[in-house]
């Protein structure tokens, strides 16, 4: 018999807030998908705020969250995390940069009043500023640290925008966990820059979410264990105007029906899955 099942639950798409710039562009395609299936495949992971609203944020999923509210869904399923779950862990995205000329990268970067742009001797150590730099690698073995003026917390997040905001529509990205730039002049003959974000805590991004402030796209990577995943929950169960007390308890017993059946696997191990 399965215990510790992740915890599923019905809410209200307008209690759900993102954390970071959405992509509409990456929306349409997903509505298309989603209506040709009819299913609800992967419910997105979200945290309670701790404020009273009700409100949760979308740790992972903006795209399928984005996607039913534009098709004026009123509920969706999601995975609950709680704000105090060791499971749940944040990690930092960083940007790989391609397509665009690394001079102008820069200079644009330049631009941007709030920050001094040094170019580093790795040999040498630095002074830790208020909050953690960013770094952008060129390909040339260049290492820049992005400093900023001290500011409060919001105008920080700001900076972070302006400085993605220099690429993200006058390049290609995508997102790594690595820090080195060497590894990646193979793989992208036209590459820019490697952009290095600092890290966060899940509180501070929880707080600002709240605060309706936003990080900028891809930067931040939410993992939760255990996963729930292939749920393909029929979305007609979700687009009614049933009361949400009934669609929780259809989706409780529908969840009991497929622990009787032996519908649900647990994978103890980690794992690939190549259906995706």
């Amino acid at each position: 018999m399965l215990t510790n099942l992740p915890t599923l639950q019905i809410l209200p798409l307008d209690k759900l807030i993102l954390h970071e710039d959405h992509d509409i562009q990456r929306t349409l395609p997903l509505v298309a998908k989603l209506r040709a299936q009819g299913i609800l495949r992967n419910p997105p992971i979200v945290m309670p705020l701790d404020d009273g609203s009700g409100r949760h944020m979308v740790l992972d999923g903006a795209n399928r969250v984005t996607s039913l509210k534009k098709m004026e869904f009123p509920h969706i399923v999601t995975q609950v995390m709680r704000p105090n779950d060791s499971h749940v862990k944040l990690q930092t995205w960083n940007h790989v940069v391609w397509g665009m000329n690394y001079k102008t990268l820069t200079a644009e970067i330049r631009k941007i009043k709030e920050l001094t742009v040094v170019k580093v001797d790795t040999r040498k150590s630095l002074d830790a500023p208020k909050y953690k730099p960013v770094q952008v690698r060129l390909p040339d073995g260049t290492l820049l640290i992005l400093q900023e003026t001290p500011s409060p917390l919001p105008q920080h997040i700001e900076t972070l925008h302006k400085i993605v905001d220099v690429y993200k529509t006058r390049a290609s990205l995508d997102r790594t966990s690595q820090t080195l730039v060497d590894s990646f002049r193979n793989i992208y003959p036209n590459l820019t820059a490697l952009v290095v974000f600092p890290s966060f805590k899940i509180k501070t991004v929880l707080k600002l979410a709240g605060q309706n402030i936003v990080l900028p796209t891809g930067i931040t990577r939410f993992t939760a264990s255990p996963r729930a995943l292939h749920l393909n929950y029929p979305l007609h169960e979700l687009s009614s105007g049933k009361p949400i007390e009934y669609k929780e308890a259809y989706l409780q017993q529908w969840i009991q029906d497929r622990v009787k059946n032996k519908g649900i696997r647990h994978y103890a191990e980690a794992t690939f899955l190549f259906d995706e």
